[in-house]
């Protein structure tokens, strides 16, 4: 196994149409059938980087940001953006297009996190990434930083340590009404 390897080396893209099947009540494609999609190009993408078995740990941020309709094409990009010691973050990218007009449309972006297991199910290392060019500085630092506030929100809202008359200045502003017992 390589020590390093580049994003570019486990790049992933899957190309499907849209098929009344994947509809949900509103006659758009189901937003299930997309992240399942994201979830399967996600794996991939970490074990061809890896070469092992990896399992999806968490995924940051999910917006649909345009529909998707059935007869449409949608591709989904993915590539290496971190990687940890054990774990790395795939940047997942969503597109459709209409195959009579030609128009394409950014629908989804996120980031799964995936670890690499051995056969017992442990976590075992992977290559780090061989970054090549400012982009990927860019996507490793953006990375890093998303897994950093991800774990600073944990731990400030831990349950051993929160203190709720710090926060109620700040709900006041919210729509909800507050009865403690």
């Amino acid at each position: 196994m390589k020590t390093y390897k580049t994003a570019r080396e486990s790049k992933v893209s899957i190309t499907e149409l849209m098929l009344p099947s994947h509809s949900n009540f509103g006659g758009k494609v189901h937003g299930g059938y997309i992240l399942n999609l994201m979830d399967q190009i996600a794996f991939a993408c970490a074990s061809k980087h890896s070469q092992c078995y990896c399992v999806t740990a968490s995924v940051n941020r999910v917006n649909f940001l345009n529909p998707i309709d059935v007869g449409e094409l949608v591709t989904l990009k993915a590539s290496i953006n971190y990687t940890g010691k054990t774990s790395m973050v795939v940047g997942v990218r969503v597109e459709s297009e209409n195959i009579t007009t030609g128009k394409k449309k950014h629908c989804n972006s996120s980031y799964f996190t995936m670890v690499a297991k051995d056969e017992k199910g442990k976590n075992i290392p992977i290559p780090g990434l061989l970054i090549q060019d400012e982009q990927g500085i860019r996507r490793f630092a953006r990375s890093k930083q998303r897994k950093e506030e991800a774990f600073s929100r944990d731990t400030q809202f831990d349950e051993s340590k929160f203190k709720a008359e710090e926060h109620l200045e700040l709900l006041k502003k919210e729509n909800l009404k507050i009865v403690l017992k």
